[in-house]
């Protein structure tokens, strides 16, 4: 049974790195993006290479697994304008799920707390069985 001292683990940052480990595609692939940002409060920073996600409104789902998180945290990085989910988000907070475009990709920070916290999704552990 989990407790509130016990946080989001086990951490295997140690034993997962390989050859390319952050490239999803090799950078300057045709269509290749880069995705990067940091996450405040949390020190941490990510980088990848991959391709843009299809469809009408494109976007990365994003979980964020970190020491002192009791359960790990789930949001998305919007590439556009973000369609009918973004129109239903708090204009007020709404940029914090849209990436900003640069040369070759987009950066996204992710803010745990505080002004400019990113907005996070919560999804239901269990459906009832209606």
């Amino acid at each position: 049974m989990t407790t509130p001292g016990q946080t989001v683990g086990p951490f295997f940052h140690g034993a997962l790195p390989y050859a390319g480990g952050p490239d999803l595609v090799p950078p300057g692939s045709a269509g290749a993006i880069r995705l990067h940002g940091h996450v405040f409060d949390a020190t941490g920073h990510y980088s990848f290479s991959t391709l843009t996600p299809g469809g009408s409104d494109p976007f990365f789902a994003i979980t964020v697994f970190a020491r002192g998180l009791t359960d790990r945290l789930f949001t998305r990085a919007y590439l556009g304008g973000g369609g009918p989910f973004l129109a239903g988000v708090d204009p007020d907070r709404r940029q914090t799920l849209i990436a900003r475009p640069e040369e070759r990709g987009f950066v996204f920070d992710i803010r745990l707390q505080g002004p400019g916290e990113t907005v996070f999704l919560s999804f239901p552990r269990h459906r009832s069985a209606d």
